[in-house]
């Protein structure tokens, strides 16, 4: 299954949680799930029992959407994480807070993933000095990730470090904003990664 282009603020109201996926929008408070918090469509207010099996599915899908990968990238990082000694859960967590379109975000250059994936598509980001364009590449901690010289002055990576600068930036990354890099310290715990993702239900649902 490919990547979700579809109208992104409908994943949220159906869900009816924030993904992140509205930057200005959302840190405004101007998202359709600020304005209209029930589910799209006719009988949106009205929301039924989900099943145990539709739970699992609506957090699988809800980690998808968020960090926007494709059913198999999700389905790969899963048998990785599985493989892996440790909380099945929990790892995948981290594998996914890994990927560079993620941490270009989570610095703080991008209000959204979606923004972050284009900036390293299209050449904007350096790791570590080089240059580097596939959204899935895996940081590894101590890693630097740079805004290209020639992008440094882009208007919108600079609206978006002011707008993040409302938030605040996570703990695992340092970041020189002033300077447009930042370094991936450490691999983030569970406990810091604060997103309506409850991970024990993705891990029923491939165990099945």
């Amino acid at each position: 299954m490919a990547r979700y282009r579809g109208p992104v603020e409908k994943l949220e109201r159906r869900f009816g949680v924030s993904l992140a996926l509205k930057g200005e929008r959302r840190l405004a408070g101007k998202s359709a799930l600020d304005k209209r918090p029930y589910a799209p469509g006719q009988h949106g207010a009205r929301r039924g029992k989900i099943s145990e099996c539709g739970l699992q599915l609506r957090e699988k899908q809800k980690a998808k959407f968020m960090y926007g990968v494709s059913e198999k990238q999700f389905r790969r990082l899963f048998a990785e994480a599985a493989r892996k000694e440790g909380n099945t859960g929990v790892l995948l967590i981290q594998l996914l807070e890994q990927r560079l379109d993620n941490v270009v975000y989570r610095m703080g250059f991008a209000t959204t993933r979606r923004f972050a994936r284009q900036l390293v598509t299209h050449g904007h980001i350096l790791v570590n000095g080089r240059r580097v364009d596939i959204p899935s590449f895996r940081v590894e901690a101590g890693a630097k990730i740079e805004v290209a010289e020639k992008s440094k002055n882009n208007p919108q990576i600079s609206r978006a470090i002011d707008l993040t600068a409302q938030t605040g930036i996570v703990a695992w990354v340092d970041v020189e904003k002033d300077k447009r890099y930042g370094i991936f310290t450490r691999k983030p715990e569970r406990e810091e990664v604060v997103i309506p993702v409850e991970e024990r239900f993705i891990v029923e649902l491939y165990s099945k």
